[in-house]
């Protein structure tokens, strides 16, 4: 039976960003845990889910009401 090593995944629920920021993310993200498990960032495979304030909630209320008012 073939050996198959299984590849890291970072998973991370945010809110939207920018592509750049995205990126940003993606690459300190991969390094860090590259650095600190010690395994090449090739390995890493990163998700972003981006989530509207209206979809969180926090103390009984969604984001959206709370945040930055």
């Amino acid at each position: 039976m073939e050996r198959r090593e299984k590849m890291p995944v970072i998973q991370i629920d945010a809110g939207p960003m920018s592509k750049e920021k995205k990126a940003e993310l993606i690459k300190n993200l991969t390094d860090a845990a590259s650095s600190t498990l010690n395994i090449p960032a090739q390995a890493f495979i990163v998700i972003i889910r981006e989530n509207s304030l209206d979809n969180v909630g926090s103390g009984g209320k969604p984001l959206s009401e709370t945040i930055n008012k």
